[in-house]
């Protein structure tokens, strides 16, 4: 069985990574069975990120390229009807969510001095207390150092705030009111768009990132709507 390494979940979030929660969402989608590695190591993953998987003793890392894998692997069934266009317009969109608005989001999380200390409980609260600070500073500070290289922590907290307000606008206006957002039926896109728009509406703060989140009331009934048909029941061999 598929061996899904990843993140353990935190804030009532299946994953408050974006990207594994992504990779596990679109492997309930396509019903494909799992197991969660239990008591995995980042350190030990091949790219030092989560998630990646070990199928059969291939090692895939990276969400983007696993879902390819699993897609080449094990067939299409979400997005084989999509015209170019539609496959230009939802790869278009999900690089809005995973190259920029994570940004913003990461920011919000890492940065914020009022969001900071809730994201370092949920994180490293699991740790020994002897190492939790400093590990948890060590991170905080590469996380800061990410950001500058990215080119979004250059700017200031109200302009990256406005930013991603703007993506968050972008992709409510796009999915207006459809139930998914390509359409009637769910697309892999639906997998990246959960994963980060619920982590946008569900982590416990009240930034303008947040609030603006909640404010969007077709993205908070399109979790919901996710939420009720991929993760109200068990996945096929999850464990």
């Amino acid at each position: 069985m598929l061996t899904l390494y990843q993140f353990r979940p935190v804030w009532g979030l299946p994953n408050a990574s974006p990207f594994c929660m992504k990779l596990e969402t679109y492997l309930r989608m396509v019903a494909l069975p799992y197991q969660t590695a239990k008591n995995a190591d980042v350190r030990k993953a091949p790219k030092k990120k989560f998630p990646f998987i070990d199928d059969g003793g291939k090692v895939i890392a990276d969400s983007g390229f696993i879902v390819d894998y699993l897609k080449a692997t094990y067939g299409d069934p979400l997005d084989q009807a999509l015209t170019p266009y539609e496959q230009a317009q939802a790869l278009a969109m999900r690089r809005l969510f995973e190259e920029h608005l994570y940004w913003a989001m990461v920011h919000d999380r890492w940065i914020s001095p009022q969001n900071w200390p809730i994201t370092r409980r949920a994180f490293f609260g699991f740790l020994p207390a002897a190492v939790r600070p400093i590990i948890a500073t060590l991170v905080r500070r590469m996380t800061r150092k990410n950001l500058s290289g990215h080119g979004m922590g250059r700017h200031s907290v109200v302009e990256i705030e406005e930013l991603g307000k703007a993506d968050l606008s972008a992709a409510s206006a796009f999915l207006g009111d459809k139930a998914y957002f390509m359409g009637a039926q769910p697309t892999s896109l639906d997998a990246t768009a959960y994963a980060f728009l619920a982590n946008a509406t569900r982590a416990p703060f009240n930034s303008p990132l947040t609030i603006h989140a909640r404010s969007l009331v077709n993205v908070v009934a399109y979790c919901e709507r996710m939420r009720q048909r991929y993760f109200n029941t068990p996945a096929v061999g999850v464990s």
